[in-house]
């Protein structure tokens, strides 16, 4: 399935994805809309084309290894680096800080795809280039399946990182003490899967 035929807001809508409510997002801020990315992720039908449309952005820059965050990075990481024929990994928390685990490394000879599934405030996102990074590793690109916003990855560095989403989709996100719901008294629903 192309680009051209995956309608992926249609699609999400569909799945059920695209909230409506009061939410606290995974960075603590807070929204009246709410991407759930699991709705992508449990779904190989969905999750297979979406994948497909990051690797072919991505092959001529050619990545040997696709790195994700854990929970939901991790699958998006293996489909993506299946379409590209390379390992994936992913780095995960230990005592709070993002590390890779479980014999995972990368060296200076790894050109690195990162990928992400839904990226709000790009913590996560600057949380694994970090990681990239300090193993000497290069990033060869950032793809993401929803942006909920425009992103600046490059963390302060002088080199600009290729960013590729599928799916920009602007949501108004407030400071916890700016949220216009709260302030009405709305309760809060907490859906998100990352905690510092």
């Amino acid at each position: 399935m192309s680009e051209a035929q995956l309608d992926l807001q249609s699609a999400l809508a569909q799945r059920g994805a695209l909230l409506e409510g009061h939410f606290r997002l995974s960075s603590g801020r807070h929204s009246d809309r709410f991407v759930q990315k699991f709705r992508i992720l449990e779904d190989p039908a969905l999750l297979e084309p979406v994948s497909q449309m990051i690797a072919a952005r991505f092959r001529d820059a050619k990545p040997t290894v696709v790195v994700g965050a854990a929970v939901g990075g991790i699958l998006l990481a293996y489909e993506v680096a299946r379409q590209l024929g390379t390992k994936a990994i992913f780095v995960e928390k230990e005592n709070g800080v993002p590390v890779l685990r479980r014999g995972f490394a990368l060296s200076p000879s790894d050109r690195v795809l990162v990928v992400e599934d839904v990226v709000t405030t790009g913590l996560s996102v600057r949380e694994v280039l970090g990681v990239v990074r300090h193993s000497g590793a290069d990033v060869a690109g950032i793809g993401v399946v929803v942006a909920r916003a425009e992103q600046s990855f490059d963390n302060a560095q002088d080199d600009k990182i290729p960013v590729y989403a599928l799916l920009n989709l602007p949501i108004v996100s407030y400071d916890a003490a700016e949220c216009p719901q709260c302030r009405a008294g709305e309760a809060v629903t907490d859906p998100g899967s990352r905690r510092a």
